[in-house]
């Protein structure tokens, strides 16, 4: 198969990619970091100015009714600058609304969601205690939780949406490695909640919206890794020549090469199949979580080290990337959960 982005596409990106590169600076990050994990400023004028927050959202929801291909191209440009904005939950808690949220529920939340009123996370908690519609369960990890308006709260096959200020409902900030996209412990005693009108249809779209997201963003990230470290061994000189002439040098540069055009393929493979229907999209996803994610990983590991002693500092940037790489391995499935599930769809019985 030939992939190739159509005009439409190579615009999209051109667009996002000026807006991360100008808006999305090392300082502004960093003064995210040192507050509440967001760039609250960034992650208006994406919604409102740029208007990408309703990108793979249907057009009679209020979006902008394109599809994940169009939504990875987003999330590749916000990885490649290590964005601190809440990006994974609002798209996994948006397509989750779109796909299995009543018309109540969309009336109410997606307009705040796409213009940046309302922040999203998801939860995914392992048990839940319903009881006369409250709920009782913990949810651990939840990227930005501490800073989100709603919830779409997992566990087993039934979703909720459970807002802030809900009875019950008490949320832990933790600091965690990625200051970036800070984690929480989200706990609900006795806290009422909105049951999704399909919760089946919610959670699909969620972890598969979450899968495509994390996996661009990871590309990204990888991607910027290189260049960055290209651009560095131009630079710096020793023994009176650039570093990337020297052979090792440049068989590491090259082994980060192939690894990321291995993990592009990958992410718009997935993404093609699931705005397609295609019946390969269960196992393109998790191909393109777990290889994006560890090729992210060993590029950010490469960048710091073919940096030398600077690269190790708090002042550059490459600990940025490293810290995303290393919680996006973990994120919404580690490698070897993805790699099993592709083993069983591919060996059946015998895995």
């Amino acid at each position: 198969m030939e992939f190739a982005f159509t005009e439409e596409q190579e615009m999209i990106a051109e667009t996002v990619n000026g807006f991360f590169a100008e808006h999305a600076t090392s300082e502004r990050t960093r003064a995210a970091m040192a507050g509440e994990g967001i760039d609250r400023a960034l992650w208006g004028a994406f919604c409102t100015e740029l208007g990408m927050a309703g990108v793979a959202v249907p057009e009679a929801l209020g979006g902008a009714g394109l599809g994940l291909v169009e939504l990875a191209i987003v999330a590749q440009a916000a990885g490649g600058q290590v964005a601190a904005v809440p990006l994974l939950g609002h798209a996994m808690v948006a397509r989750a609304l779109a796909a299995g949220g009543s018309a109540q529920q969309q009336a109410q939340w997606l307009p705040q969601l796409l213009s940046g009123a309302a922040i999203a996370a998801f939860a995914q908690a392992e048990t839940v205690t319903e009881a006369g519609g409250a709920l009782s369960l913990v949810a651990d990890f939840v990227a930005h939780g501490a800073l989100a308006d709603l919830f779409l709260v997992a566990a087993g096959k039934g979703a909720w949406l459970v807002e802030r200020n809900a009875a019950g409902l008490s949320v832990s900030a933790h600091v965690t490695m990625d200051q970036t996209r800070p984690l929480a412990t989200l706990a609900l005693a006795g806290t009422r909640a909105q049951e999704l009108a399909d919760p089946a249809a919610a959670l699909a779209a969620a972890r598969a919206t979450g899968w495509i997201v994390a996996a661009a963003e990871a590309l990204g990230g990888a991607q910027a890794c290189l260049d960055r470290t290209v651009a560095y061994a131009r630079e710096r000189v020793q023994f009176g020549r650039p570093i990337g002439s020297f052979q090792a040098y440049k068989h590491r540069l090259a082994d980060m090469m192939i690894e990321i055009e291995q993990a592009r393929s990958a992410v718009y493979w997935a993404a093609c199949a699931l705005d397609e229907g295609s019946d390969e999209a269960p196992l393109a996803l998790h191909a393109a979580k777990s290889f994006a994610a560890d090729t992210f990983f060993m590029c950010a590991g490469n960048m710091i080290q073919l940096h030398g002693g600077i690269g190790f500092t708090w002042e550059h940037d490459a600990h940025l990337f490293f810290k995303r790489a290393r919680a996006l391995q973990s994120m919404l499935g580690n490698g070897n959960w993805h790699r099993e599930r592709i083993a069983g769809m591919i060996l059946g019985d015998a895995a």
